[in-house]
């Protein structure tokens, strides 16, 4: 019985150690913490998320809180392995629940909680949504979790600065969700791009359902020429890899989807759509079908 024992926790410590965010350095004050890509689960507490970490010389930006208490408080120690200055700053880059259900763990820890006003507004319609779904996919892990929407809005744009580190919030208009922003840091030309960018894993169109006003994000992110993009999922890339992952992927749906309309075809035949060029991406068995649905289900309404 004791082996039986001892075998089982070696495997639970396997999981959580699988489980960990990947720390990936952009620069020498610049990290990403790169989740898995692949669905919410109790081992990985929610966090199938890619998020952004500044340590400046008088505390800590971070970008998006995780998707729960148990798995703000995993980003937090990920963090503490890097340095130990105090998290100052919490951006939410968006409303979606790795984004911000954290929040209430590092509020306590005196942290700035900061969203554009549109994505305060989705925390608060769709929080219980939130909640409701994480409890069937992570369970127990969802323990201690509190919501708490942003603390700070804007509309458009701010500049904030901490230790002489300077950022550029934008919200150019909706992209995966109503309220995603990008997050530009000037003077290394890093941009954290949220969910406006997904690397390595198929993106879903998730709650905005608005593929044109997503291109058209992408291409205002793009103009800033980054030489370096930490996405919301997957690993940091350069603006070819995310222009490859995700814009082109968003233009083909559309081009495709336009092309069935055109000649009076069906949702049916939408979901059908050879998708193959992007089976690199994970999660495409699950989502490619859907994405076609949801983009055909749009374009047919405004066409």
């Amino acid at each position: 019985m004791k082996k039986i024992s001892t075998f089982l926790i070696l495997i639970v410590n396997m999981a959580i150690a699988q489980a960990a965010l990947d720390i990936q350095k952009v620069t020498d004050n610049v990290y990403a913490l790169v989740g898995e890509t692949t669905q919410r689960s109790p081992s990985n507490l929610g966090n199938n998320s890619t998020h952004g970490v500044i340590v400046t010389k008088d505390g800590v930006i971070l970008i998006d809180s995780g998707a729960s208490y148990l798995g703000a408080k995993e980003i937090h120690e990920t963090i503490q392995t890097i340095t130990n200055q105090p998290i100052k700053i919490v951006i939410n880059s968006g409303g979606q629940d790795h984004r911000w259900l954290g929040n209430d763990y590092f509020q306590q820890l005196g942290a700035r909680i900061i969203a554009s006003s549109k994505t305060k507004q989705d925390q608060k319609v769709r929080v219980d949504y939130h909640l409701d779904r994480l409890g069937g996919l992570i369970k127990q892990s969802l323990d201690g979790t509190k919501p708490l929407f942003a603390l700070e809005t804007f509309d458009e744009k701010i500049n904030l600065k901490l230790g002489g580190e300077s950022l550029e919030l934008y919200h150019f208009g909706a992209a995966h969700t109503v309220g995603d922003i990008v997050v530009w840091m000037p003077s290394l030309k890093i941009m954290f791009a949220g969910d406006v960018v997904f690397n390595d894993r198929m993106l879903g169109i998730g709650p905005a359902r608005n593929t044109q006003s997503w291109i058209e994000v992408f291409d205002k992110m793009a103009e800033f020429k980054p030489e370096y993009i930490v996405p919301g999922h997957g690993k940091v890339s350069d603006l070819a890899t995310a222009t490859k992952n995700t814009q082109q992927y968003l233009v083909f749906l559309k081009t495709e989807i336009g092309k069935i309309l055109e000649n009076d075809g069906d949702m049916l035949e939408a979901s059908k759509i050879d998708q193959s060029e992007f089976h690199f991406l994970t999660g495409h068995q699950s989502i490619a079908g859907r994405n076609a649905q949801w983009v055909f289900e749009k374009m047919e309404f405004d066409y």
